[in-house]
């Protein structure tokens, strides 16, 4: 199964004058500025925050629904959809962070260092860690909109 880790937001202006970015899907994440580019730059952060509160409370990962017209993608940065890609899998096969932790041979807490979006884990680490539980990480590129 493929899965693409790119979010529909809202964006708009308020009365003052605010680009307001929110997230039908994810509604613990947004962000706000008065500069329109400056708050779609930090929509990632939110987003990233709001899905690793998911993964604290160990709860599913919301499926991004399909894009209206007039809203933006927001994609997550590699490591981050690669970090969430494993918590799913770990999650979706009842695998513990002491099971990873064995199957690696590390610690737990480095399976917590893993699953941490904002920890700067290296990208082949997690990419072995989908390994283990049946999955392989692709980076696609496109052209900027």
């Amino acid at each position: 199964m493929t899965r693409r880790f790119a979010y529909p937001a809202t964006v708009i202006q308020d009365e003052d004058g605010f680009w307001l970015v929110t997230f039908p899907d994810v509604p613990e994440a947004g962000t706000d500025d008065r500069e329109k580019s400056v708050a779609l730059a930090a929509s990632v952060d939110a987003l990233t925050v709001a899905l690793e509160g998911y993964i604290a409370d160990r709860r599913a990962i919301p499926q991004p629904t399909a894009p209206a017209p007039e809203q933006a993608i927001i994609s997550l940065p590699p490591l981050v959809a690669a970090k969430v890609a494993l918590y799913e899998a770990m999650r979706g096969r009842g695998i513990s962070n002491v099971d990873m932790a064995r199957r690696l041979g590390v610690t737990e807490t480095v399976v917590r260092r893993l699953l941490n979006p904002r920890h700067a884990s290296r990208i082949d680490a997690v990419c072995a860690a989908l390994a283990e539980v049946g999955l392989t990480a692709e980076l696609v590129t496109r052209d900027a909109a």
